[in-house]
Protein backbone atom coordinates (compact mmCIF):
# COMPACT_ATOMS: atom_id res chain seq x y z
CA UNK A 1 0.00 0.00 0.00
CA UNK A 2 3.01 2.60 1.21
CA UNK A 3 4.37 1.83 -2.55
CA UNK A 4 1.31 2.18 -4.35
CA UNK A 5 0.84 5.79 -2.20
CA UNK A 6 4.52 6.26 -3.35
CA UNK A 7 3.85 6.09 -7.27
CA UNK A 8 0.34 7.74 -6.95
CA UNK A 9 2.35 10.59 -4.98
CA UNK A 10 5.47 10.91 -7.58
CA UNK A 11 2.62 10.94 -10.43
CA UNK A 12 1.12 13.73 -8.62
CA UNK A 13 4.30 15.93 -8.18
CA UNK A 14 4.74 15.21 -12.07
CA UNK A 15 1.97 16.57 -13.23
CA UNK A 16 2.12 19.39 -10.75
CA UNK A 17 5.78 19.92 -12.19
CA UNK A 18 4.61 19.52 -16.19
CA UNK A 19 1.98 22.36 -15.19
CA UNK A 20 4.27 24.74 -13.78
CA UNK A 21 6.56 23.90 -17.17
CA UNK A 22 3.66 24.94 -19.04
CA UNK A 23 2.96 28.07 -17.76
CA UNK A 24 6.78 29.65 -17.78
CA UNK A 25 8.63 29.93 -20.95
CA UNK A 26 12.22 31.37 -20.24
CA UNK A 27 14.00 33.66 -22.80
CA UNK A 28 17.98 34.35 -23.03
CA UNK A 29 18.05 38.07 -24.47
CA UNK A 30 20.59 40.39 -25.82
CA UNK A 31 18.25 43.10 -25.88
CA UNK A 32 17.62 44.86 -22.25
CA UNK A 33 15.25 44.64 -19.66
CA UNK A 34 13.13 47.64 -20.04
CA UNK A 35 12.62 46.87 -23.82
CA UNK A 36 11.08 43.44 -22.98
CA UNK A 37 9.76 43.53 -19.45
CA UNK A 38 6.64 45.36 -20.22
CA UNK A 39 6.37 43.11 -23.86
CA UNK A 40 6.78 39.76 -21.54
CA UNK A 41 4.22 41.26 -18.71
CA UNK A 42 1.92 41.80 -21.23
CA UNK A 43 1.96 38.71 -22.74
CA UNK A 44 1.64 37.09 -19.36
CA UNK A 45 -1.83 39.45 -18.88
CA UNK A 46 -3.23 37.70 -22.04
CA UNK A 47 -1.89 34.38 -21.81
CA UNK A 48 -1.49 33.50 -18.35
CA UNK A 49 1.75 32.44 -19.27
CA UNK A 50 4.77 33.44 -17.20
CA UNK A 51 7.99 34.66 -18.60
CA UNK A 52 11.40 34.57 -17.29
CA UNK A 53 14.55 36.20 -18.87
CA UNK A 54 17.94 36.33 -18.77
CA UNK A 55 19.66 39.13 -20.56
CA UNK A 56 23.36 39.49 -21.88
CA UNK A 57 25.82 40.03 -25.29
CA UNK A 58 24.23 38.40 -27.92
CA UNK A 59 27.80 35.98 -28.90
CA UNK A 60 27.81 35.23 -24.97
CA UNK A 61 24.16 34.33 -25.18
CA UNK A 62 24.94 31.87 -28.02
CA UNK A 63 28.05 30.48 -26.07
CA UNK A 64 25.93 30.11 -23.02
CA UNK A 65 23.36 28.19 -25.04
CA UNK A 66 26.14 25.43 -26.65
CA UNK A 67 27.75 25.14 -22.89
CA UNK A 68 24.20 24.03 -21.70
CA UNK A 69 23.33 21.89 -24.88
CA UNK A 70 20.22 20.06 -24.15
CA UNK A 71 20.26 21.18 -20.44
CA UNK A 72 19.19 24.11 -21.22
CA UNK A 73 16.61 26.00 -19.36
CA UNK A 74 16.51 28.71 -22.59
CA UNK A 75 13.29 28.21 -24.45
CA UNK A 76 13.74 31.24 -26.57
CA UNK A 77 16.64 33.06 -28.10
CA UNK A 78 16.28 36.67 -28.77
CA UNK A 79 19.21 39.27 -30.04
CA UNK A 80 19.41 42.35 -32.34
CA UNK A 81 20.98 41.85 -35.95
CA UNK A 82 20.16 38.95 -38.74
CA UNK A 83 23.71 38.01 -38.72
CA UNK A 84 23.83 36.88 -34.85
CA UNK A 85 20.37 35.04 -35.34
CA UNK A 86 21.93 33.47 -38.28
CA UNK A 87 25.06 32.21 -36.43
CA UNK A 88 22.77 30.96 -33.57
CA UNK A 89 21.19 29.04 -36.37
CA UNK A 90 24.54 28.15 -38.23
CA UNK A 91 25.42 26.40 -34.52
CA UNK A 92 22.38 23.87 -34.42
CA UNK A 93 20.91 26.37 -31.83
CA UNK A 94 17.21 26.78 -33.00
CA UNK A 95 14.32 24.63 -33.80
CA UNK A 96 12.99 25.65 -37.11
CA UNK A 97 9.29 26.79 -36.94
CA UNK A 98 6.87 28.27 -39.72
CA UNK A 99 3.62 28.70 -38.72
CA UNK A 100 0.56 30.64 -40.76
CA UNK A 101 0.55 33.45 -38.41
CA UNK A 102 3.76 34.15 -38.94
CA UNK A 103 4.19 34.14 -42.06
CA UNK A 104 0.81 35.85 -42.95
CA UNK A 105 2.49 38.84 -39.74
CA UNK A 106 6.12 39.31 -40.81
CA UNK A 107 7.58 39.55 -44.47
CA UNK A 108 9.25 36.82 -46.09
CA UNK A 109 12.24 38.69 -46.46
CA UNK A 110 12.50 39.50 -42.71
CA UNK A 111 12.17 35.71 -41.43
CA UNK A 112 14.40 32.78 -42.07
CA UNK A 113 14.12 31.05 -45.15
CA UNK A 114 13.84 27.77 -43.00
CA UNK A 115 12.34 28.91 -39.91
CA UNK A 116 14.80 28.61 -37.20
CA UNK A 117 14.56 32.69 -36.51
CA UNK A 118 11.33 35.76 -37.53
CA UNK A 119 12.12 39.20 -37.07
CA UNK A 120 10.44 41.34 -34.91
CA UNK A 121 11.43 44.89 -35.23
CA UNK A 122 12.85 46.60 -38.48
CA UNK A 123 16.28 48.63 -37.87
CA UNK A 124 16.90 51.00 -41.04
CA UNK A 125 20.42 51.63 -41.65
CA UNK A 126 20.52 55.12 -44.07
CA UNK A 127 21.90 58.54 -44.50
CA UNK A 128 22.12 61.45 -41.81
CA UNK A 129 23.67 64.84 -42.61
CA UNK A 130 23.71 68.45 -41.56
CA UNK A 131 21.18 70.20 -42.85
CA UNK A 132 23.47 73.80 -42.60
CA UNK A 133 25.58 72.16 -45.02
CA UNK A 134 24.66 69.46 -47.29
CA UNK A 135 21.66 70.10 -49.64
CA UNK A 136 19.23 67.01 -50.21
CA UNK A 137 19.92 67.24 -53.64
CA UNK A 138 23.18 65.70 -53.29
CA UNK A 139 22.33 62.69 -51.62
CA UNK A 140 20.80 59.55 -52.97
CA UNK A 141 22.63 56.21 -52.46
CA UNK A 142 25.46 54.47 -49.95
CA UNK A 143 27.45 53.79 -53.06
CA UNK A 144 27.41 57.11 -54.03
CA UNK A 145 28.88 58.17 -50.15
CA UNK A 146 32.58 57.18 -52.29
CA UNK A 147 32.22 59.70 -54.55
CA UNK A 148 34.95 62.14 -54.34
CA UNK A 149 32.55 65.19 -53.34
CA UNK A 150 32.11 64.06 -50.17
CA UNK A 151 35.77 63.68 -49.62
CA UNK A 152 36.78 64.36 -46.02
CA UNK A 153 33.08 64.90 -45.35
CA UNK A 154 32.06 61.89 -44.22
CA UNK A 155 31.92 59.63 -40.82
CA UNK A 156 31.30 56.18 -40.43
CA UNK A 157 30.98 53.74 -37.91
CA UNK A 158 33.48 51.27 -37.14
CA UNK A 159 33.98 47.85 -39.67
CA UNK A 160 34.19 45.71 -36.09
CA UNK A 161 30.73 46.21 -35.64
CA UNK A 162 27.80 43.87 -36.86
CA UNK A 163 25.45 46.64 -38.12
CA UNK A 164 28.79 47.60 -40.68
CA UNK A 165 29.10 44.21 -41.72
CA UNK A 166 25.52 43.61 -42.63
CA UNK A 167 25.01 46.68 -44.22
CA UNK A 168 28.09 45.87 -46.69
CA UNK A 169 27.13 42.12 -47.36
CA UNK A 170 23.78 43.74 -48.26
CA UNK A 171 26.26 45.33 -50.85
CA UNK A 172 27.78 42.52 -51.81
CA UNK A 173 24.41 40.28 -52.23
CA UNK A 174 23.19 43.14 -54.75
CA UNK A 175 26.55 44.47 -56.46
CA UNK A 176 29.14 41.70 -56.15
CA UNK A 177 32.10 42.02 -54.69
CA UNK A 178 34.36 43.82 -57.17
CA UNK A 179 31.82 46.36 -57.20
CA UNK A 180 31.71 46.31 -53.35
CA UNK A 181 35.38 46.75 -52.89
CA UNK A 182 35.07 50.03 -54.84
CA UNK A 183 32.52 51.61 -53.12
CA UNK A 184 34.60 50.65 -49.54
CA UNK A 185 37.77 51.90 -50.93
CA UNK A 186 35.76 55.20 -51.93
CA UNK A 187 34.43 55.12 -48.30
CA UNK A 188 37.76 55.00 -46.84
CA UNK A 189 39.41 57.85 -49.23
CA UNK A 190 36.12 60.07 -48.32
CA UNK A 191 36.47 60.01 -43.96
CA UNK A 192 36.56 63.08 -42.03
CA UNK A 193 37.97 60.86 -39.16
CA UNK A 194 39.04 56.91 -37.60
CA UNK A 195 35.58 55.40 -37.87
CA UNK A 196 33.58 56.30 -34.98
CA UNK A 197 32.59 53.14 -32.29
CA UNK A 198 29.17 54.12 -32.07
CA UNK A 199 26.25 55.79 -34.27
CA UNK A 200 25.83 58.63 -31.31
CA UNK A 201 28.99 59.76 -32.05
CA UNK A 202 28.43 60.10 -35.87
CA UNK A 203 25.61 62.57 -35.24
CA UNK A 204 27.99 64.06 -32.51
CA UNK A 205 30.66 64.92 -35.58
CA UNK A 206 28.48 65.98 -37.54
CA UNK A 207 27.01 68.81 -35.46
CA UNK A 208 30.25 69.62 -34.32
CA UNK A 209 31.12 70.11 -37.94
CA UNK A 210 33.76 67.44 -37.93
CA UNK A 211 31.98 65.81 -41.12
CA UNK A 212 28.83 66.55 -42.71
CA UNK A 213 27.47 62.87 -43.80
CA UNK A 214 27.27 59.61 -42.28
CA UNK A 215 24.90 56.15 -41.93
CA UNK A 216 22.93 55.33 -38.92
CA UNK A 217 20.50 53.05 -37.57
CA UNK A 218 17.16 55.58 -37.60
CA UNK A 219 16.44 54.78 -33.60
CA UNK A 220 19.93 56.42 -32.29
CA UNK A 221 18.70 59.52 -34.44
CA UNK A 222 14.85 59.10 -32.51
CA UNK A 223 17.27 59.74 -29.49
CA UNK A 224 18.80 62.68 -30.10
CA UNK A 225 16.08 64.15 -31.55
CA UNK A 226 14.11 63.82 -28.76
CA UNK A 227 17.00 65.27 -26.75
CA UNK A 228 17.91 67.75 -29.28
CA UNK A 229 14.81 68.63 -31.09
CA UNK A 230 16.45 71.48 -32.64
CA UNK A 231 19.48 69.70 -33.78
CA UNK A 232 20.67 70.86 -37.07
CA UNK A 233 20.57 66.88 -38.75
CA UNK A 234 18.64 65.11 -41.11
CA UNK A 235 17.72 62.00 -42.38
CA UNK A 236 17.30 60.78 -45.87
CA UNK A 237 16.19 57.61 -47.40
CA UNK A 238 19.14 55.71 -49.12
CA UNK A 239 18.65 53.93 -52.76
CA UNK A 240 14.63 54.80 -52.89
CA UNK A 241 15.13 54.47 -56.52
CA UNK A 242 17.20 51.36 -56.41
CA UNK A 243 17.16 48.65 -53.97
CA UNK A 244 15.58 50.55 -50.96
CA UNK A 245 17.05 51.56 -47.52
CA UNK A 246 19.44 48.41 -45.68
CA UNK A 247 16.92 47.14 -43.19
CA UNK A 248 17.95 44.66 -40.31
CA UNK A 249 16.12 42.95 -37.32
CA UNK A 250 15.70 42.54 -34.00
CA UNK A 251 14.20 38.85 -33.66
CA UNK A 252 14.16 35.81 -31.79
CA UNK A 253 13.92 32.31 -32.16
CA UNK A 254 12.61 28.80 -30.47
CA UNK A 255 15.72 27.35 -28.76
CA UNK A 256 16.44 23.08 -30.21
CA UNK A 257 16.20 22.05 -26.74
CA UNK A 258 13.87 24.19 -25.18
CA UNK A 259 11.84 22.21 -22.62
CA UNK A 260 8.57 24.23 -23.44
CA UNK A 261 8.63 24.77 -27.37
CA UNK A 262 4.78 25.17 -27.68
CA UNK A 263 4.66 27.88 -25.09
CA UNK A 264 7.85 29.56 -26.74
CA UNK A 265 6.15 29.65 -30.03
CA UNK A 266 3.07 30.88 -28.62
CA UNK A 267 5.22 34.13 -26.81
CA UNK A 268 7.13 34.07 -30.60
CA UNK A 269 3.08 34.48 -32.56
CA UNK A 270 1.82 36.46 -30.03
CA UNK A 271 5.25 38.98 -30.52
CA UNK A 272 3.86 39.53 -34.19
CA UNK A 273 0.87 40.47 -32.93
CA UNK A 274 -0.70 44.01 -33.85
CA UNK A 275 -1.13 44.90 -29.79
CA UNK A 276 2.74 43.72 -29.28
CA UNK A 277 4.03 44.62 -32.13
CA UNK A 278 3.03 48.64 -31.55
CA UNK A 279 4.49 48.04 -28.38
CA UNK A 280 8.49 46.29 -29.54
CA UNK A 281 8.71 48.86 -31.58
CA UNK A 282 7.76 51.75 -29.77
CA UNK A 283 9.79 51.31 -27.25
CA UNK A 284 12.87 51.28 -28.83
CA UNK A 285 11.55 53.48 -31.80
CA UNK A 286 12.33 51.00 -34.32
CA UNK A 287 9.68 50.21 -36.97
CA UNK A 288 6.78 47.32 -36.75
CA UNK A 289 8.45 44.15 -38.53
CA UNK A 290 4.32 43.72 -39.09
CA UNK A 291 3.66 45.82 -42.06
CA UNK A 292 -0.14 46.30 -41.11
CA UNK A 293 1.02 47.94 -38.17
CA UNK A 294 1.66 52.15 -37.88
CA UNK A 295 5.03 52.80 -36.47
CA UNK A 296 5.23 55.08 -33.35
CA UNK A 297 4.34 58.90 -33.50
CA UNK A 298 7.41 60.13 -32.86
CA UNK A 299 9.10 58.48 -36.10
CA UNK A 300 5.70 58.33 -38.56
CA UNK A 301 6.41 62.00 -39.82
CA UNK A 302 9.90 60.82 -41.61
CA UNK A 303 7.71 59.77 -44.14
CA UNK A 304 7.39 56.28 -45.36
CA UNK A 305 10.17 54.30 -47.32
CA UNK A 306 10.84 51.40 -49.57
CA UNK A 307 12.85 48.53 -47.58
CA UNK A 308 15.83 46.24 -49.28
CA UNK A 309 13.59 43.09 -49.71
CA UNK A 310 16.72 40.75 -49.46
CA UNK A 311 16.46 38.02 -47.62
CA UNK A 312 18.08 38.75 -44.10
CA UNK A 313 19.82 35.44 -43.73
CA UNK A 314 22.34 36.90 -46.76
CA UNK A 315 23.71 38.83 -44.06
CA UNK A 316 24.64 36.01 -42.38
CA UNK A 317 25.94 33.84 -45.85
CA UNK A 318 28.31 36.66 -46.89
CA UNK A 319 29.08 37.89 -43.28
CA UNK A 320 32.56 36.28 -43.26
CA UNK A 321 33.34 37.79 -46.70
CA UNK A 322 32.40 40.99 -45.96
CA UNK A 323 34.63 41.24 -43.18
CA UNK A 324 37.66 40.08 -45.63
CA UNK A 325 36.33 42.68 -48.09
CA UNK A 326 36.78 45.70 -45.37
CA UNK A 327 40.41 44.44 -44.06
CA UNK A 328 41.27 44.27 -47.65
CA UNK A 329 40.07 47.83 -48.15
CA UNK A 330 41.72 49.26 -44.91
CA UNK A 331 38.01 50.27 -43.60
CA UNK A 332 39.23 49.66 -39.92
Amino acid sequence: MKIKHLILSLSVLALVAQSIASDTVTVYSSRKAHLIKPLFDTFTEDTGISVKYLTGKGNALIERLKLEGKNTHADMYMTVDAGNLWYAASQDLLLPVQTKTLKNNIPQHLRDPNGFWSGLSVRARTIVYSTERVSRKDLSTYQDLADKKWDGRLCLRTSKKIYTKSLVASLIHHHGEAKTGEIISGWVDNLAATPNAKDSHIMDAILSAQCDVGLVNTYYFARLIAKKPDAALGLFWANQNTTGVHVNISGAGVTKYASNPKAAIQLLEWLSSAKAQRIYAGLNKEYPANPNVAADESISGWGVFKQDKMNLSQVGILQVRAVKLMQEKGYR
